[in-house]
């Protein structure tokens, strides 16, 4: 219900809502510079700071990130990612971030390139009906990247609020801008026969409006959550020809438990042939 409501909150109100009822928290709590206020951070849920730590772990261990990568942050938010990697990674790699929400691009130029200048973040207007009013096309945006110039990529949290044309624009362009064996870290919602099961059996999550090869939660707001049948989403939009999963596990956003999964939404590690 909290979920429908936000919804139908218009797009450019939702981050004033959230301004408001943090204001207060905001006003008298004592944080780092790099710690965004609470009114401000519009990705995920729950321990901001532990979220991205989590993150660059798997990173690291089921994705071999190395300190001297070339990293590409797609959707980086408001720093969710490039905080903590700013501990790990040399000053002679190359971190570039783009990100829809103007504000959370400001946030980290401001407070992240100051303090590393190899850290590099851009906006970018794209039309996402759950965050903008208006923009550019994703389906047709041209990543502004060198070609094979990056070892690692994430995207979190991003193809979960893109339709299929968008996604696989994305995966047009990441083919291009990584080096080959780079590797994508990238979550989704995927329905498959096992989270299918699990999520008939958790009604507090499910998609319930299908078009071809993807589902929406929300038909009114189509970049709320965006599902993909697994079958569709390899064959189709990530194309295992150029591309191949080395590493899956699906998350506990349909019932899992949490003990089996790296995440709430499904991660697959994808490197680039």
């Amino acid at each position: 219900m909290l979920r429908k409501i936000f919804y139908s909150i218009p797009s450019s109100w939702r981050f004033w809502v959230r301004r408001i009822i943090f204001l207060p928290e905001d006003m008298l709590s004592r944080r780092s510079s790099l710690m965004p206020p609470k009114g401000l951070i519009y990705t995920g849920r729950g321990d901001f700071i532990g979220q991205g730590n989590a993150y660059v772990d798997l990173f690291i261990k089921h994705g071999d990130l190395k300190p001297n990568a070339n990293f590409l942050d797609i959707g980086s938010g408001i720093g969710r990612v490039a905080i903590p990697l700013s501990e790990y990674l040399s000053n002679t790699s190359d971190y570039q971030g783009f990100d829809v929400i103007e504000l959370g691009v400001n946030w980290c130029q401001q407070n992240i390139t100051a303090k590393f200048e190899n850290f590099q973040f851009k906006y970018v207007p794209l039309l996402n009906d759950l965050y903008r009013d208006n923009g550019d096309d994703a389906a047709s945006y041209k990543f502004e990247y060198p070609e094979s110039h990056f070892d690692f990529a994430c995207s979190v949290s991003v193809f979960t609020h893109m339709i299929p044309t968008e996604v696989e624009n994305y995966f047009n362009e990441l083919e291009r801008v990584m080096k080959p064996k780079g590797k994508i870290f990238a979550t989704f919602f995927i329905i498959n026969e096992e989270n299918s099961k699990l999520m008939q059996a958790n009604s507090g999550f499910n998609f319930n409006h299908k078009l071809d090869g993807y589902y929406l939660m929300d038909a009114t707001v189509k970049g709320a959550n965006v599902a993909f049948e697994e079958e569709y989403l390899l064959n189709e939009i990530i194309k295992t020809d150029r591309f191949k999963i080395t590493t899956k596990s699906y998350g506990h956003w349909c019932g899992r438990d949490k003990s089996e999964s790296f995440d709430f939404q499904d991660v697959y590690i994808i490197e680039k042939n």
